[in-house]
C-alpha cells in the first residue's frame, strides 16, 4: 500500500495506484481539496495568488504526528466578482457552473472512500459556491464536509497588531500579499506598486456584505503594500496554519454523521406534533 511521507502527513491522491485506493482511503483520516482562483491581484501579486494560498494552507492542515490526510489536486478556476473580471489574467466561470462543478468534484472524492473532506479556500467568492455544493452532496452521501477559509483564521485584531492601524485585509492588500510571501516570496513584486489606500468601511460595527460595481479607489486591487513583509507572512502562516490543524484535529476526533435519508424520521412512526 502507498505510505504517508515521513516529512508530512499528506499523501498526494494523484500518486495513489488505483489498486491501492481502497486501502489508502481506509487508512486515511480525511481528504483535502484546495480551492482557489486564477485572478488579477494587481501588478505585485501572481495570477495564482489564491491557489498559492489554498494549496499552501492545505499543506499545513496535517502535522507529521497528527491525522493522516490525502491531498487532492486544487480546483483552479472559480466564479470571480465583477470588480476583477475585466482585469487581465482573470479567468472567471459562471457561478452556476462553479456550483455544479464543485458538487461533482466533492461527491467524486466522497464516493472514492473519503467521507471526511476538508476544503481549504483561498478565494472569497468560493465561500458561497462551495457551501452550496457541500449542502447538495450532504443530502446524497454520508459525509462530513469541512470548509475553512485561511483568510478568516487570523483575526482583524491580530492583523492590526501585525500591520498597525491602517487597513490591511483588502483584495491584494498587505495581509494577502504577506500570505503569499509566507509561502512563495519569489512570486511577489513589492516594488511594482505604491500604496493604494482602500475605500473606508462603513462606520458601523454590525456585520454586512457590501458588493459594489467598482469601488473608488480601485485598480483591481487596493491596499497599503508597504506594510507587507516576509516576516509578517511567516507570522500569518504560523497563526493560520496552527489554527487550521486545531480545527482538523477536533473534527477528525468527532464521530461521523449518519447517512442521509429521504425519511426525516426513519423508524419513527409517531405523528408529528401539530399535524392533522
Amino acid at each position: 500500500m502507498s505510505t504517508w511521507p515521513a516529512t508530512g502527513a499528506l499523501l498526494p491522491a494523484t500518486r495513489v495506484p488505483g489498486g491501492e485506493l481502497a486501502a489508502v482511503a481506509e487508512a486515511a483520516d480525511f481528504a483535502v481539496l484546495p480551492v482557489g482562483a486564477v485572478e488579477w491581484h494587481g501588478p505585485h501579486l501572481p495570477l495564482g495568488t489564491d491557489l498559492i494560498l489554498a494549496e499552501g494552507f492545505a499543506g499545513e492542515s496535517a502535522a507529521t504526528a497528527g491525522p493522516r490526510g490525502v491531498l487532492f489536486p486544487a480546483v483552479p478556476y472559480a466564479a470571480c466578482p465583477g470588480q476583477t473580471r475585466p482585469w487581465p489574467g482573470t479567468v472567471a466561470i459562471r457561478p452556476e457552473i462553479a456550483v455544479g462543478y464543485l458538487a461533482d468534484v466533492i461527491e467524486g472524492i466522497v464516493a472514492a472512500g473519503f467521507p471526511r473532506l476538508l476544503i481549504v479556500n483561498g478565494h472569497d467568492a468560493n465561500m458561497s459556491t462551495v457551501r452550496a455544493a457541500m449542502e447538495w452532496v450532504s443530502g446524497r452521501r454520508q459525509a462530513s464536509l469541512l470548509l475553512v477559509n485561511w483568510f478568516q483564521l487570523v483575526t482583524p485584531a491580530e492583523t492590526t497588531e501585525i500591520y498597525g492601524s491602517l487597513p490591511a485585509r483588502g483584495h491584494g492588500g498587505a495581509y494577502e500579499t504577506s500570505g503569499v510571501l509566507g509561502f512563495d516570496p519569489e512570486a511577489v513584486r513589492l516594488d511594482a506598486v505604491t500604496d493604494l489606500p482602500p475605500k473606508p468601511k462603513l462606520p458601523v460595527t454590525h456585520p454586512y456584505v457590501l458588493v459594489e460595481s467598482r469601488p473608488d479607489p480601485w485598480q483591481g486591487w487596493s491596499g497599503h503594500i508597504s506594510l507587507a513583509s516576509e516576516d509578517a507572512g511567516r507570522r500569518v502562516r504560523e497563526l493560520a496554519g496552527g489554527r487550521l490543524r486545531e480545527i482538523v484535529e477536533a473534527w477528525v476526533a468527532a464521530p461521523l454523521p449518519a447517512p442521509p435519508s429521504d425519511d426525516p424520521l426513519p423508524g419513527d412512526t409517531a405523528p408529528i406534533r401539530g399535524a392533522s
